[in-house]
């Protein structure tokens, strides 16, 4: 199945008087976050739709089709907002997140390491970009 690289889904942005946040709703995936302006808002709303997007990939469900702008039903206090997320970027973070490993090592090689303040992660990365030839 190919996937898109580029989603657009209408989002509300809910504006309450003396809230300091500006709530972002998503009707068709029922996910919701917030921001504390618009700027804010907008980029916690691409965030979030690329996460939801992205779950439902990997998950194998159907990517629901989204609403046109123009149908979305809106309160006094809201704005329908078309959001657009490109999953390459999404779908590029979560492979390059961190994992944690547990390593086994002689206690006098764990010592000296210690001491001479070696960082064990990057190590471990470089031997294995090395043992990989991954450059």
């Amino acid at each position: 199945m190919k996937k898109n690289e580029r989603y657009f889904y209408p989002a509300i942005f809910t504006y309450d008087e003396g809230e300091k946040e500006i709530a972002v709703t998503f009707p068709d995936l029922d996910v919701a976050t917030s921001g504390e302006n618009e700027d804010d808002a907008l980029i916690s709303a691409r965030e979030l739709l690329g996460i939801a997007l992205y779950g439902l990939e990997e998950d194998g469900e159907k990517i629901p089709t989204p609403t046109p702008l123009s149908k979305i039903n809106t309160q006094e206090n809201e704005r329908a907002v078309l959001v657009d997320v490109y999953m390459p970027s999404i779908r590029m973070a979560q492979v390059n997140r961190s994992v944690n490993r547990t390593v086994t090592l002689p206690a006098w090689l764990n010592a000296t390491a210690l001491e001479k303040g070696i960082n064990f992660s990057q190590v471990l990365q470089d031997a294995l970009k090395k043992e990989l030839h991954l450059g």
